[in-house]
């Protein structure tokens, strides 16, 4: 089990959250805490890094779609960025790759051309 790591930076686009560890049932509701602490303005992409992302469960794919719903909620939009095979596969299996857009990674996800809805 891998403590649950939760970085903010700004990229031109809007917020980006670099996620590290296990995100799951115990950790979930850190993410929770982080998302509702962070100002999305209308039109910006908040980002999730997964790049580092160890494991995921149903609770963290449930704060990932809180994330998204407080994204909306504040006129933004949602990217999940660097999604590891194994959640990338649960995504695709109960159709949530329809619902967020996927990048390669943050770099990818934060140009503005890729940003634009």
């Amino acid at each position: 089990m891998s403590a649950l790591t939760i970085t903010a930076r700004d990229a031109d686009t809007g917020p980006v959250l670099e996620i590290t560890g296990d995100l799951d049932y115990e950790t979930a509701p850190e993410l929770r805490k982080a998302v509702d602490g962070l100002t999305v303005a209308a039109g910006q992409l908040l980002v999730l890094d997964l790049a580092h992302l160890d494991f995921c469960d149903s609770s963290g794919i449930s704060a990932l779609l809180s994330a998204r719903s407080l994204a909306i909620e504040r006129g933004g939009h949602i990217a999940l960025a660097a999604v590891p095979a194994n959640t990338a596969r649960i995504l695709r299996i109960v159709g949530l790759d329809q619902v967020f857009a996927l990048h390669q990674d943050a770099a990818t996800a934060t140009t503005r051309s890729s940003a634009a809805h």
